[in-house]
């Protein structure tokens, strides 16, 4: 079982990091073409929305509720009630969704006055992110059953597809950029139809591995479904648990919007820049240990489900902690090579920069938040997450209140991380209140390891960044390259750093040899 964990997770890692680096060659191709300008503020509206709502419910609290009951199901019915309680899902789900995404497309104006409170209503960016929200809405409706579809593939241990599905909405938007943008009157649109298209191919890219498990669905409509009651029932609570990490990031939205033009497109580079650790180690651990969970849940395995929890929470400080080094301290130099061409200049390079550098501190956190929420989630336990859920939002909101004014877009970035410090914490606290969680053996001379190493990165990355205006006047050669020997440079540091510190490959493993 250790080897098949370990395994199921460096095969997500492996697909997701793809992913990642079309997602980076979409962020350089969109800052290259469009740079940080109101109407990239516009389509970041547009695109968030849908994309917020589907992290919140597709991703969020429906894989939360629906994964532990399928694999309930999976382990103690038939093949043939398994399928059943998949086309009820499927026809119920698909029935909502419609509904939502009619609804969505209709009433954009309002939804856009609520989301960009600043966008002035007759204003161009008020205007441009309307007409691309009705483009980019059904995305969500698309993109929420190819979240269903990558459940299910999941829970049957077909980790790769799901995690690779998101490349096809990197080529997408790359395409239009290139392809499509010149041949409209208004160029940013062309990244709204991309996404449409990607929502598209993503949902059809899935189905003949579904076909292969038999499982593909056959829709109906059934409320009345217990499995599917089930299913409604958990959602409702789930919606603030692991996912409010995605209400403050849309919070951050709003409040971005009352400042400065270009604010809103500055945070958002910087979140893409943070989501790249965070998609390939926090989400592929947290996708891979959520369907274990439940089985161990299931079968009322306790000792196995500690060890699990246990297991990944050593692997997201190994790599979360060092990531948020990482991007503090050198988030200027990473920025001007991979964003500055074209209509991103030297001004945003170093804008960006500030509020990355706050997110930073939140990319270890922001992890652990994912591993531990699921521990709750495979219980079936929805309330506890909801009140730390609810606590952290209301955190975020008197933060950015609290920090906007002295810092701008940096004190909101700030403000995420603060309130993720504190969902994490609280989320830690109950699992051990709740003895849903036992740690093992050797934390503390692993936390001390972890630091001492984490210490030598940064005395190293602040002597090796130098000035960032000599990077933002250099060329991208000269910036290629010395990036490449830093990343490269710190990486020897760190792995040596543990080597020395007496951390050992084999240590992650017998962490989860009972696993």
């Amino acid at each position: 079982m250790s080897k098949s964990l370990f395994k199921s997770t460096t095969v997500v890692a492996s697909m997701t990091f793809i992913s990642r680096v079309f997602g980076f060659a979409r962020d350089m191709v969109m800052a290259q073409l469009f740079g940080a300008v109101g109407a990239v503020d516009a389509f970041t509206v547009a695109f968030r929305i849908p994309n917020f709502m589907r992290r919140l419910f597709a991703e969020g609290s429906f894989a939360q509720a629906f994964v532990p009951i399928l694999s309930e199901y999976q382990k103690n019915k038939s093949p043939e009630e398994v399928r059943d309680f998949i086309n009820a899902i499927a026809g119920t789900l698909g029935f909502v969704l419609l509904c939502v995404t009619i609804v969505g497309v209709l009433f954009s104006p309002a939804i856009v006055r609520l989301f960009a409170p600043g966008f002035a209503t007759s204003g161009p960016r008020y205007e441009l992110a309307v007409t691309m929200l009705r483009i980019t809405f059904p995305y969500l409706m698309l993109i929420s059953l190819t979240a269903f579809s990558g459940a299910i593939l999941n829970t049957y241990s077909r980790f790769w597809v799901a995690a690779f599905t998101p490349v096809f909405l990197n080529i997408s938007m790359i395409a239009a950029a290139i392809w499509l943008a010149p041949e409209l009157a208004v160029p940013i649109t062309a990244l709204a139809w991309g996404v449409f298209i990607a929502g598209v191919v993503q949902l059809l890219f899935q189905w003949p591995f579904l076909k292969r498990l038999r499982l593909m669905p056959k829709p109906k409509i059934s409320f009345q479904d217990p499995g599917v009651r089930r299913v409604l029932k958990q959602m409702v609570p789930a919606l603030f648990g692991v996912s409010v990490s995605q209400l403050n990031l849309l919070i951050d939205s709003v409040f971005a919007s009352l400042l400065i033009v270009g604010s809103v497109s500055w945070l958002y580079y910087s979140d893409r820049l943070m989501e790249f650790p965070l998609g390939i180690f926090g989400v592929a651990i947290s996708t891979v240990i959520l369907p274990h969970l439940s089985r161990h849940h299931a079968s009322k395995s306790d000792v196995n489900f500690s060890m699990t929890l246990d297991w990944a929470l050593r692997c997201v400080l190994l790599v979360g902690v060092p990531a948020g080094v990482v991007f503090a301290l050198i988030s200027g130099p990473l920025l001007s090579t991979l964003f500055q061409h074209g209509q991103f200049d030297a001004h945003a390079v170093l804008m960006t920069r500030k509020s990355l550098s706050m997110f930073a501190i939140g990319i270890a956190p922001f992890m652990l938040i994912k591993i531990l929420a699921s521990g709750f989630y495979a219980k079936q336990d929805m309330r506890t997450p909801v009140r730390i859920g609810i606590l952290a939002m209301v955190s975020n909101m008197v933060f950015n209140f609290a920090l906007i004014w002295p810092f701008a877009h940096a004190g909101i970035a700030l403000a995420t991380s603060l309130s993720s410090i504190m969902n994490a914490g609280f989320l830690y606290y109950y699992l051990r209140k709740k003895l849903l969680y036992q740690p093992q053996a050797g934390w503390w001379p692993f936390m001390v390891r972890l630091t001492i190493t984490n210490g030598l990165l940064a005395a190293w990355l602040w002597v090796g960044a130098g000035d960032i205006n000599l990077w933002v006047t250099s060329s991208v050669g000269w910036r290629c390259v010395h990036l490449l020997f830093l990343l490269g440079s710190s990486v020897v540091i760190y792995f040596v750093g543990l080597w020395l510190t007496g951390v050992r490959p084999r240590d992650v493993l017998i962490i989860t040899a009972a696993v």
